[in-house]
């Protein structure tokens, strides 16, 4: 590993129909990465670049070129003019993003941001994206655990009236995790308007309509197992999201599979225990 940390410079990608997405990139040019692909970080919705800082840290510390992405609506992505968040745009905007990096790259995605990796991964084939790292996600992902993050994002868009309410409603969604002792760090979350703090991202993603939900799944589980790639699914073992049934699923269908638990981590396994994470990412992406 670097004994010089690298530093990250904040970038801009043009998406579909010229949308302006927002990126952290570390190691940009470094000719230390020429032989490994680049990683590109997609988050979950209703976050954003942020949530891989430490992750994205220790990649590039690592000797890789690293690439999280705000998608479009959220962190300091544009806002879709005509809220369009379909999961297929989502994929549209990665697809520009992949053609700007221009080499190859491991996309590591979480929930939403996964989700629209087996998308892209699946149409830029082999050659473009070489490995995918799906953080607690899975085609077949719980409903009932999927209602409660709708839950906990719809609570939140009419803002609160302090850092303090909103760090109260984080701990509320995630009791598994330590409460951080001051809630300063939200402001990389929210932001404060006319008084109140608001999530950091586009309302319109969450009210307005989506597609069937069952042809969905047949669309994701239809291009997973499309994959020839080495695909790492991480779950947090406190997740409602993917149950072990949806974990046995997806590895028998999906061909270069393979499997971590993460054993104090939910649905938001990145936050919930970075190091033993990143650990498991590293040591994926690093294999020839």
């Amino acid at each position: 590993m670097s004994a010089v940390s690298s530093t990250n410079e904040t970038v801009e990608f043009s998406g579909h129909n010229g949308i302006t997405l927002v990126a952290d990139e570390w190691n940009r040019g470094s000719a230390a990465v020429a032989d490994r692909p680049t990683i590109l970080m997609l988050h979950g919705g209703g976050q954003n670049r942020f949530s891989w800082k430490n992750t994205g840290q220790i990649l590039a510390d690592d000797g890789f070129h690293v690439v999280a992405l705000d998608s479009r609506g959220h962190g300091d992505s544009d806002r879709a003019p005509d809220a369009d968040y379909d999961v297929e745009t989502l994929t549209t905007d990665v697809m520009h993003v992949l053609d700007a990096i221009g080499r190859p790259v491991a996309i590591i995605g979480a929930s939403m941001g996964g989700l629209t990796g087996i998308l892209a991964a699946d149409r830029a084939g082999p050659e473009r994206v070489t490995k995918l790292v799906l953080v607690d996600v899975v085609p077949r992902f719980e409903k009932g655990g999927s209602a409660r993050i709708r839950d906990f994002m719809f609570s939140g868009l009419d803002g609160f009236e302090t850092l303090e309410q909103a760090a109260h409603a984080v701990a509320a969604y995630l009791p598994y995790r330590k409460k951080p002792r001051s809630p300063e760090g939200l402001k990389k979350n929210l932001r404060l308007r006319d008084g109140r703090w608001y999530w950091h991202w586009d309302p319109a993603f969450m009210t307005k309509p989506g597609d069937d939900p069952e042809l969905r799944t047949e669309k994701f589980e239809h291009a997973a197992t499309n994959l020839s790639i080495p695909v790492l699914l991480i779950r947090g073992k406190l997740s409602d999201v993917v149950s072990p049934e949806g974990v046995q699923h997806f590895l028998t269908q999906v061909p270069r599979a393979e499997f971590v638990e993460l054993s104090n981590a939910g649905h938001t396994a990145a936050g919930d225990d970075n190091d033993a994470f990143s650990e498991a990412v590293v040591a994926f992406v690093e294999r020839g």
